[in-house]
């Protein structure tokens, strides 16, 4: 499909930009694809990355030797006993003597422990209880009630039933909890059910005893009240409701699990018949796809404002609660006005700057149309290109194995910490930090003076937890690069092929695999580690901005978010310069720093064509991919919600808490499997636009110096290869030396992809 043609900005860039940008590329007669006869590029940093992973293996060695993963996974009671080991196999559960305290230091208690006894437990107390009750009791009947002390919760080496101390001594010397609740284990600790319960936050908690209400009460004889414990176990509350959606997702996936797969193989079928049919009719297929993307966006505007009218109709009230605000339940959310509304209102405006954008950019979409066409014509003529993602994914995969387990095993090195049993209870957390000081417990002082906080060797656990922080973002990062540059190879290969398909080297994917493994490992070493230094530099950006948001200070916060803004530009800059920096690496066989310099060059000296040109190619496969996946969400979408009956009499639906959770992770699946396709389109455009600047600059369409681009390249920017005795003129208007007719190595006839 041909809307357009003539390249009105072939000559816009002008003489000046040549001048600014260093000069064009000279003709080559002996330049005839990617070099085969190269050397090593960037030995120092391939040096630096080999020690810096053999550094990273000797962290994950000392991790393995040194760490037990179990001191993470089990809580340790404040003997430094791990609940569920050991002689305390039976014991699986932690439980806190007084919760209130845990409130009282605030965040303090993360890094420097509860100061409340913890003592490991068979299960957790599923009852409310208080020592007021056993006092009360014990004081009528004039004796001791074994009854009510069985319910008590003491230390390992303390009998309740003993006479030789009464409730309250045993309350008071802290050998016994003074009060406990209902509570429900989580990660085997015994969190207050508190949320889970309907409650006055503001009453005090009460049960009842022989038709008495007796009043929960602290050692301190103060009430205590569902807004107390509620601030002690908020954070473990909401881990609380996490974890229940969690399980609760993960038995939808169960029971879906067999239509998730079914769903990946129809993502995986569409997928590769929308492949085939871009590299027959990518134009009528780019056309099909923004019809369709703004088709779709349409009918999501008219559903979402038609489902929010109908709310509207229904005169439905919103209330917002504390229950409301922990909800995990999806069809809450989606039975809100307010919702849909958010929705229409996000849809509606993409449709528009859609629109817009197209409006704008029609003319250039053809052009774009012609490099999607050559793209498909190269992974038609290396169709194993299609699957080389494949590779990279698993090799990050196995990485990301290997890098959680050894993150796992050095966080948990170092032996026991303990730190004196702080009197201070203050709501100052640095008040209580400061309270907090190290000690050696002895047989005496272990559990009650001097109690276990936390596993230690930070001094040294944080940098190497740091270091590999830095090597997960420097590997993956890695991995990338490699897989660009062995793509840009390969189409590098099929370009500079001066009859296609019969000129392109046997196993191209290979032979580029091949340069970059033995040659280029350097180069993609350092441009790796470019990014991962932006990357370290942007998370440790977001780790203040985290510590300051509730700073007052507005001139901190203002530089803050300039210098996050300044480094998010600065990595997709750099992001995008390494790429066209690996597809000259593969083509030339230079090293990184002048191959991004010649990249960068040859971009700015036709800024224009990389502006509208790659960048619309790029918008029209990133819309393809949208496409692809929207289609997916609305089929899975109506599937499980139940709006599809049709095939109800042959499958039995599977009955989910939360119909969207197999939706999400079949759209999510979708899109992933969709951008390890087009990033192979998106590589094949972005290595055949480098060359094709290349092409112009150092042919010019005449016998001695034919451009090397397709016909269809060709048509839509007005150029074209002239015959032997045709009279020729530099299509770039500058001067051009002539050379031998005979260009060395190729025949003299004009090749059969050039237009005559």
């Amino acid at each position: 499909m041909t809307c357009c043609s003539g390249d009105d900005t072939a000559h816009q860039d002008g003489d000046n930009d040549v001048q600014k940008y260093g000069e064009a590329k000279t003709f080559d007669p002996n330049f005839k694809g990617p070099t085969k006869n190269r050397s090593c590029t960037d030995v120092i940093c391939c040096f630096i990355f080999l020690v810096f992973i053999a550094a990273m293996v000797a962290c994950s060695i000392a991790g393995y030797a040194r760490g037990d993963p179990v001191k993470l996974i089990y809580p340790t009671d404040s003997y430094g006993n791990i609940c569920g080991e050991g002689n305390y196999k039976d014991k699986k559960y932690l439980v806190f003597f007084d919760i209130l305290k845990c409130a009282q230091t605030g965040l303090a208690v993360v890094t420097m422990g509860c100061p409340t006894p913890q003592i490991c437990v068979k299960s957790c107390p599923t009852e409310y209880w208080s020592f007021v009750q056993a006092v009360i009791l014990e004081t009528a009947a004039s004796t001791m009630l074994s009854s009510e002390r069985e319910k008590m919760i003491c230390k390992y080496n303390v009998d309740p039933l003993s006479a030789s101390k009464t409730v309250e001594q045993l309350v008071e010397h802290t050998d016994c909890a003074s009060y406990y609740v209902k509570t429900t284990p989580v990660i085997n600790r015994c969190i207050p059910s508190i949320f889970m319960d309907i409650v006055d936050l503001g009453a005090d908690l009460s049960y009842t005893y022989n038709n008495i209400s007796y009043n929960i009460k602290d050692a301190s004889n103060n009430s205590v009240t569902a807004n107390m414990i509620s601030e002690g176990s908020y954070y473990m509350a909401l881990f609380y409701q996490v974890k229940e959606f969690v399980e609760l997702v993960f038995k939808d996936i169960l029971a879906s699990w067999w239509m998730i797969l079914i769903g990946c193989g129809v993502s995986l079928i569409l997928c590769m018949l929308w492949m085939i049919l871009l590299r027959w009719l990518a134009g009528i297929m780019v056309w099909v796809t923004l019809i369709c993307i703004y088709g779709l966006l349409s009918f999501t505007c008219y559903y979402t404002f038609n489902q929010y009218y109908t709310l509207k109709g229904l005169n439905a009230t919103e209330e917002y609660g504390l229950s409301q605000a922990f909800a995990t339940n999806f069809s809450y959310y989606l039975s809100l006005k307010k919702t849909w509304l958010a929705f229409g209102c996000s849809t509606a405006t993409l449709l528009i700057i859609l629109l817009l954008i197209f409006l704008f950019l029609v003319k250039r979409i053809c052009i774009a149309i012609e490099l999607i066409k050559e793209a498909s014509r190269a992974v038609g003529g290396m169709f194993s290109t299609l699957f080389w993602p494949i590779i990279p994914f698993l090799l990050q995969i196995a990485f990301l194995v290997y890098w959680v387990a050894s993150v796992i095993f050095i966080a948990s090195m170092g032996n026991s910490q303990y730190y004196s049993n702080a009197t201070n209870t203050s709501k100052d957390s640095v008040n209580y930090y400061l309270s907090r000081i190290p000690c050696q417990p002895n047989n005496s002082t272990l559990g009650s003076l001097c109690e276990f906080v936390k596993y230690g060797g930070n001094e040294y656990v944080i940098p190497l937890e740091v270091f590999m922080l830095f090597m997960l973002l420097w590997i993956l990062n890695f991995i990338i690069a490699l897989g660009q540059m062995v793509l840009a190879g390969a189409f590098g290969s099929y370009y500079w092929a001066w009859e296609k398909p019969k000129d392109i080297p046997a196993f191209p994917l290979f032979v580029s695999l091949y340069h970059s493994l033995r040659y280029h490992l350097g180069s993609l070493a350092f441009g790796s580690f470019i990014i991962a230094v932006i990357q370290l530099i942007r998370i440790l950006l977001e780790y203040l901005d985290y510590k300051l948001k509730d700073s007052q200070n507005k001139a901190a916060k203002f530089i803050l978010a300039c210098l996050k803004c300044c480094f998010w530009c600065l990595e997709k800059f750099m992001k995008f310069l390494n790429k066209n920096a690996y597809v000259m690496i593969a083509i030339h066989g230079k090293n990184f720093c002048i191959s991004a310099k010649d990249a960068f060059l040859l971009i700015m000296r036709n800024s224009i064509r990389v502006l509208v040109l790659d960048k619309v190619t790029d918008f029209l496969l990133f819309l393809s991919k949208v496409l692809v996946t929207g289609a997916i969400f609305t089929m899975s979408f109506f599937w499980f919600k139940g709006s599809i009956t049709f095939f109800d009499k042959y499958i039995v639906r599977p009955s989910l808490n939360y119909y969207l959770t197999p939706v999400i992770i079949q759209t999510v699946s979708t899109y992933l499997m969709a951008s390890a396709f087009f990033s192979v389109y998106s590589m094949a455009v972005d290595t055949l636009f480098l060359c094709f600047l290349e092409d112009i600059e150092m042919n010019d369409g005449s016998p001695e110096k034919p451009y090397f681009m397709s016909k269809g390249l060709m048509k839509v920017l007005g150029k074209k290869n002239f015959k032997q005795n045709e009279p020729s003129a530099p299509s770039n208007g500058r001067k051009t030396s002539r050379v031998s007719p005979q260009r060395k190595g190729r025949p003299l006839p004009i090749p059969k992809n050039s237009k005559v």
